[in-house]
């Protein structure tokens, strides 16, 4: 998977989603290896946005290689094994990230 097709994955994903009533979370991926890129996914005022920019004022940044990331998003990889293993690196609020997770599901 290339990276723009990852980031429309998530956009899809992040659709059927519903926000409202959802605390502010912004959240950096960093995504590694051969599709490399950064993308953000914000949840405000009950909408998520998703964009392929660095998000500066991010409250945590997740960093993943591609196939394991795709793993998450597809239930296939659970984060807390992920992230004991080492195949998934926070920077920042882990309880961010652990809420980006239980938006993805």
């Amino acid at each position: 998977m290339k990276f723009d097709e990852l980031v429309t994955k998530v956009r899809g994903m992040a659709e059927k989603v519903d926000a409202s009533g959802k605390d502010f979370l912004a959240v950096q991926v960093n995504i590694t290896g051969k599709d490399s890129g950064v993308f953000y996914v914000e949840v405000k005022d009950g909408k998520i946005s998703v964009e392929p920019y660095e998000y500066y004022d991010r409250q945590c940044a997740i960093t993943m290689s591609m196939t394991d990331f795709n793993k998450l998003l597809d239930g296939k990889l659970d984060p807390v094994l992920a992230f004991t293993t080492g195949k998934l690196k926070i920077d920042g609020d882990v309880g961010k990230a652990v809420e980006f997770s239980k938006a993805l599901k």
